[in-house]
């Protein structure tokens, strides 16, 4: 791993002078692209989610034939599982061997209320490693919080009908009422829980 940290960033680099990569890019450059792939989308018939790939996946398991919200045709939902497995090498490929510290800029004040609640600033990655690191699984609090966190997550995404990505990219791209009124919750309840909730958990 450690070769292929050193070895990718110059193959890149200078065998293609791709430098823009590696860097943070405007809001209206992923704004667009990610607008022209919702479009692509749209013209084929297909809906964008990524929470919608946990029924797949359980649809895939045969647990349909006991429950009928899983009796699905996951093979039609193929592409959407290609989507996901590309998200999460693409992150990881990104995250390890062509991220840039330099990139990640965090307001001071920012930093100063998470040393107040014992979370030390992310020091040139994009989260600290307090919350996101390996060290969670030492804290029998933590992993409480991981559960606890993952059944409120699979509670919402299954009441609301989707996630962040179901309903602010494809529900928004479709002109939905129903997906703004859960974009407007999802804002909400993460200013919430970020300016009310977090200090006391924490």
């Amino acid at each position: 791993m450690i070769i292929l940290k050193n070895i990718i960033p110059i193959f890149v680099k200078k065998n293609y002078g791709m430098n823009i990569i590696f860097q943070t890019w405007p809001w209206y450059v992923s704004g667009f692209l990610i607008g022209m792939i919702m479009l692509c989308l749209i013209y084929f018939g297909k809906v964008f989610g990524m929470s919608s790939n946990l029924q797949t996946l359980c649809s895939m398991t045969g647990i349909g034939k006991k429950v009928a919200f899983f009796d699905t045709d996951w093979k039609a939902q193929r592409w959407n599982l290609v989507v996901v497995l590309g998200a999460m090498a693409g992150g990881f490929i990104a995250a390890n061997f062509m991220n840039d510290p330099s990139n990640v800029s965090i307001n001071p004040k920012t930093i100063e209320q998470l040393a107040q609640l014992g979370i030390d600033a992310p020091n040139g990655k994009l989260v600290p490693d307090t919350l996101f690191g390996n060290q969670v699984f030492e804290s029998p609090k933590m992993i409480f919080i991981l559960i606890i966190g993952g059944i409120l997550i699979g509670f919402g995404t299954r009441y609301a009908g989707g996630c962040t990505s179901g309903h602010a990219i494809s529900g928004l791209s479709n002109l939905q009422l129903p997906s703004l009124k859960a974009v407007i919750g999802f804002f909400v309840g993460g200013l919430i829980m970020a300016h009310y909730l977090l200090p006391l958990i924490f």
